[in-house]
């Protein structure tokens, strides 16, 4: 029996042994640790970012319209300053007119003062109709030229409160409807403070008392 093994045998396959790597897998690890791990996507051919992305906020654009619209927006500060002058002056003209119909002190003291003086020049003697006109007549006329400066400065200070939106700087916000009705009443009263006035001076309301003949003897 020929018991010498044949000249072909197939080849073993060798396991390399527990522990150790194969150079190949090795190189490929090492390959893939370089590589990054994410990638960022790359912009358009026009330079404008990916879908998602978010503008910064030192944007300048950004900062820019925000400025804009900063500028367009009205100035609290300036309309409030503007609502408490024309309120306040609303309210003047009213109360310039309720003295110009009630009197002020002023006028009483100028009236007396001119009963004073009418006293003082008809204490030597006189008519009857020159006291009259000298202590009554003209402390009369002196109250009703007093209440007609102040119905006067009534007037002009409410026809000022209702054209001032008309003129200077234009506002964003119509003036209140309180300041033009105060201001309308000033005006209001104002007028028939004049009106009276006028009367009371020329005589045109109420006439200058007149004295009898004297009887005859």
């Amino acid at each position: 029996m020929n018991t010498t093994p044949s000249g072909t045998s197939t080849p073993s396959t060798t396991t390399p042994p527990a522990g150790t790597t194969d150079p190949a897998d090795a190189v490929a690890e090492k390959t893939t640790a370089q590589d990054p791990l994410v990638k960022e996507p790359a912009d358009d051919a026009t330079g404008a970012p990916s879908d998602g992305a978010t503008a910064s906020p030192d944007d300048p654009a950004g900062q820019t319209d925000a400025e804009d619209d900063d500028a367009l927006e009205p100035d609290t500060f300036e309309e409030a300053r503007r609502g408490v002058g024309a309120g306040a002056a609303a309210v003047v003209s009213a109360a310039l007119g309720i003295v110009a119909l009630t009197g002020a002190w002023t006028g009483r003291v100028a009236a007396e003062r001119e009963t004073l003086i009418g006293q003082i020049q008809t204490s030597g003697g006189g008519s009857a109709a020159q006291q009259i006109s000298e202590i009554y007549g003209d402390a009369w006329h002196t109250t009703a030229l007093v209440n007609g400066l102040f119905a006067v400065l009534a007037l002009l200070v409410g026809v000022f409160v209702l054209v001032r939106p008309a003129f200077g700087t234009p506002s964003e916000r119509p003036q209140p409807t309180w300041i033009r009705a105060v201001a309308l009443a000033g005006v209001a009263l104002g007028a028939i403070g004049v009106l009276i006035s006028a009367g009371m001076y020329f005589d045109l309301i109420l006439s200058l008392p007149t004295a009898g003949a004297p009887a005859g003897g």
